[in-house]
This record gives structure tokens, C-alpha cells and sequence, in this order.
């Protein structure tokens, strides 16, 4: 086991090596260390784009797992939690013992000390929350650092080192390596705290809600005493956290006569929405160029942050007007023949619904053909077979995507796409089942029609199945 004595940064680093570098967050990260000056290397199993040439163009190479990698003038590993103990690099480490920190710790030492941290966390609507705050931040003049998991079409990037005292971060609450089962959230100790909703997921690390809910509350009751905390007015699991935690900074946001920031009277068309937004010291009609109800809940939960540090209303609402989203949520990737293709990182099944719900309401197509891919660690357990049966009710068309992954969980435990597949028929929805893309692919190609959409909903690359649906519509 290693050596918690060395579980610390270091003085004097000078060359980092990161141990499963190839996943979005770590490989940001690796890109952060080297534009601090370090010499940065990094590994992984089964090393491929769009990563893999990210780092690359950054003059970061990446290897394939193997002790000598582990060298002699490395002074800090960093280790992802996509590994385990019996990892041959960690093994190395080990044996030589070097200096290591988990990916939350390298992000609160080297980027998050000495900052205002803004951390959004929940279930649903991180990455949006985190980035709308960043993109006020940021048009208010206010520079901020931002980390998060996924790409800012306004800055095209993740992540950025900003000169001000605020950064803003995505907090998670998946674990943080083998060596630290905490949430990844328990390492920063947030100024502002958005709390958006708590619902059940991670089935492979929490067993039940009520160690989900355990962790939030260790989260909540341990933030300052005087840092503002923004919590959801609409979320069960969240309301029982909060009924025993009594913070004199607490506010509510959402649709609730009760709370402090909350929205009435939404409308849509193809390019935004429109809603009315109460404040304790302002309302007015609002516009966003986003889709679904749920994005109402992040502006109004970045507009309540940002109002609190001291950004005029005026200001925040007209960043909110040149937000341009991030990508793979209700990301429009092209248009051919009157078919619009649409990618959304849409996989918890209450994510699913409400995807579905927004984009049928803005678009309004003919049909809506939704092209699913269960490749998560829950999604491929039963825990949600009910679930998904039910958020897929405004769909037209389900085309599901069997994960090849799924016979490493337990039979007992596994979700049948069967299953799914029957329930939408018998509810009057044409759903099929596929094993490979192409198959999807040529299904697509085969009867996709004019103003029909597709929405792509994964957290997965999905074999870059976007880019063919859109290039074998145009050669059909």
C-alpha cells in the first residue's frame, strides 16, 4: 500500500508524471501543470483521441502503463482514480517511494490555494451551472480561474489560470482514488457552494441514497460558516440533508413561491427561452439561448452566485445573452437534408427525460429519434430499469446501443435493454436494439426524413457517431 507520508506535494517539483492521463479532467490538468513550468508525462491503457492528440499538440506524450516510466527524476505522481492499487506504475511509486496526490488535491495545491472557490455540485447540471459562472465571471472583467468536465465553447477549453482571486470548479461526488474513497468535493472548502438537486447514481461505489446524502452532508456542515450556500428548491433527497443542517448563509433557488431566486412563466422557441426572474432586489423577463426547463434552474442558480459577489443584475444578464454553451450538452453538430444532429452527454435517466423534453419544445421536429448509449457503471445496472422506461415518453424513435461493457457486472445486477427495448414498444414507442454504431448508422441513414431530428445522448465517445450519421446523410 502506498505510503501515506507521501501522500503530499513536495517542495521544489519540478517534473510531474500523471498516472491515467487520457481522461478529460487529467488530461487538463496535465496542460495546467506544463503551462506552470513543470515537465510533465503522463500514461494510460488504451491511449486514444481526441485526448491523446490534445496532449500531443501540447508536446505532452502519453505511454502505455509500465513501470520504467516511473523514473528516477520524477518528484510527484499524480494518481487518477481510473486505477487501482495492483496499477505497475503505482506499484513503482511505491517501490521507490515518490511523493503523490489524487487529482483534487493537485487541483486545490497547485491552482485552488488561495482563491475564492466557487464549486457547483449535484447530481444534475454541474458542468453548465460551472460554466455560466466562469462566463459571468468573465465578461464582468473579474478573470477567473475555472475547471470543468467539459469543453467552454466561449473559451473552447475546460479549464483556464485566470489573474483574479475567484476559481470555479465542478465538484464531484465520485470518489476520490483507491487510496482516498472520500468525494473528489471534500478537498476545496468553497466561498460560494451550489448544491444543484441529489438524486441516486454511482452505483458502483455508493450503495444506497442515503450514502450519497452522507456525503453531501459532511460537505455542507463542513463549509465556513460564512460562505453562501445555493441549494435547489426542488429536490427531495437535498430538502432531508438540509432539514437537519442549519446554515445562516442559505439560500433556495428554482420555482418555489418560498425561495429566494426563482423563475415563473417560461416559454420557448428555436433559439432560446424565455422566463420571468425573481430576486430579493430585482425582477424582470429574462432571455438564455439554451433549451429545457432544467437550464432555467443553472442561470438562475449562476445568476443567484454571481449577484452575490457583487456583479451588477444588468451585467449578469447580458453574459447570459452571449453564453455559447458547452459541448455534447444540446450541442447542435449539423444539419443535412433538413436532419438536425444533436449530441448531449445525457445519461442518468432523469437527465435523459429532461433532454428529451427540452429539445422536442425548442425544435419541435417531426419526429425525434433518440440514439442511446447505457455505458456508465450505473446505467448498466438494473438499479434504473424502471427509470429508463419512463424518459423516453417524447420520444418518436429509441435506438439503444447495447454497451459491450456490460458483462463485466454481475447477472444479478444487470440492465436488460430487452427490457427497456419491449416497455417503449408496448407504451406505443418505436425502440430497437443494436449492437455496433454502424448498425445505427445505416438504420438512420434508412429512415431519417426531412425535419426529423436525432439526439445523441452518452457520456461516452460513442465511436464518433455524430460525424457518421451526419456524413452518411449526406451521402445517402
Amino acid at each position: 500500500m502506498l505510503d501515506p507520508e507521501l501522500n503530499n506535494l513536495p517542495q521544489n517539483v519540478k517534473n510531474i508524471h500523471l498516472i491515467s492521463a487520457c481522461g478529460s479532467a487529467m488530461g487538463a490538468l496535465c496542460v495546467m501543470l506544463k503551462n506552470e513550468g513543470y515537465f510533465v508525462t503522463g500514461s494510460d491503457s488504451g491511449i486514444y483521441p481526441p485526448m491523446s492528440t490534445f496532449l500531443e499538440n501540447r508536446d505532452i506524450r502519453l505511454k502505455e502503463f509500465d513501470p520504467e516510466n516511473i523514473s528516477n527524476d520524477i518528484d510527484l505522481v499524480v494518481i487518477g482514480n481510473a486505477v487501482t492499487k495492483d496499477n505497475p506504475e503505482v506499484t513503482e511509486v511505491l517501490n521507490k517511494k515518490i511523493n503523490y496526490l489524487s487529482m483534487p488535491q493537485a487541483i486545490n495545491l497547485f491552482f485552488a490555494e488561495n482563491k475564492k472557490v466557487i464549486m457547483v455540485t449535484g447530481t444534475h447540471g454541474k458542468t453548465t451551472t460551472t460554466g455560466l459562472i466562469s462566463w459571468i465571471l468573465e465578461s464582468a472583467g473579474l478573470d477567473p480561474s475555472f475547471f470543468i468536465g467539459g469543453i467552454h465553447k466561449n473559451f473552447d477549453s475546460g479549464f483556464k489560470k485566470g489573474s483574479k482571486e475567484y476559481f470555479v470548479i465542478e465538484g464531484d461526488e465520485y470518489d476520490t482514488a483507491f487510496f482516498d474513497k472520500e468525494s473528489k468535493f471534500h478537498h476545496f472548502n468553497p466561498y460560494r457552494l451550489v448544491v444543484t438537486g441529489i438524486e441516486f447514481d454511482h452505483a458502483d461505489i455508493f450503495e444506497s441514497i442515503n450514502q450519497i446524502q452522507d456525503s453531501f452532508s459532511k460537505l455542507l456542515k463542513n463549509t465556513d460558516s460564512n460562505s453562501h450556500i445555493f441549494a435547489f428548491d426542488s429536490s427531495f433527497y437535498l430538502d432531508e440533508v438540509l432539514s437537519v443542517i442549519h446554515k445562516k448563509n442559505l439560500f433556495y433557488y428554482g420555482k418555489s413561491s418560498c425561495s429566494n431566486f426563482r423563475y415563473t412563466d417560461y416559454e420557448s422557441d428555436q433559439d432560446g427561452i424565455r422566463f420571468n426572474l425573481t430576486t430579493p432586489d430585482f425582477e424582470k423577463d429574462v432571455y438564455i439561448p439554451m433549451s429545457g426547463e432544467h437550464n432555467i434552474y443553472n442561470a438562475v442558480a449562476a445568476f443567484a452566485v454571481c449577484r452575490s459577489i457583487g456583479i451588477e443584475s444588468e451585467k449578469i444578464l447580458t453574459a447570459l445573452l452571449s453564453y455559447k454553451g458547452m459541448k455534447r450538452r444540446q450541442e447542435l453538430r449539423g444539419e443535412v437534408s433538413g436532419v438536425k444532429v444533436i449530441d448531449d452527454f445525457a445519461h442518468h435517466p432523469t437527465e435523459v427525460k429532461l433532454t428529451i423534453e427540452g429539445i422536442k419544445k425548442r425544435y419541435q421536429p417531426k419526429r425525434l429519434i433518440a440514439v442511446f448509449e447505457p455505458g456508465t457503471n450505473t446505467s448498466m445496472r438494473n438499479v434504473f430499469q424502471k427509470d429508463y422506461e419512463d424518459s423516453f415518453y417524447n420520444a418518436d424513435t429509441v435506438c439503444i446501443k447495447r454497451p459491450e461493457k456490460i458483462v463485466k457486472v454481475n447477472e444479478s445486477e444487470r440492465f436488460s435493454h430487452e427490457k427497456l427495448k419491449q416497455s417503449l414498444n408496448n407504451k406505443g414507442i418505436n425502440a430497437f436494439l443494436f449492437d455496433t454504431t454502424d448498425e445505427i448508422t445505416d438504420f438512420i441513414k434508412n429512415s431519417a426524413k426531412n425535419e426529423d431530428l436525432v439526439l445523441v445522448m452518452s457520456n461516452k465517445g460513442f465511436d464518433n457517431i455524430h460525424e457518421k450519421i451526419l456524413e452518411i446523410l449526406s451521402n445517402r
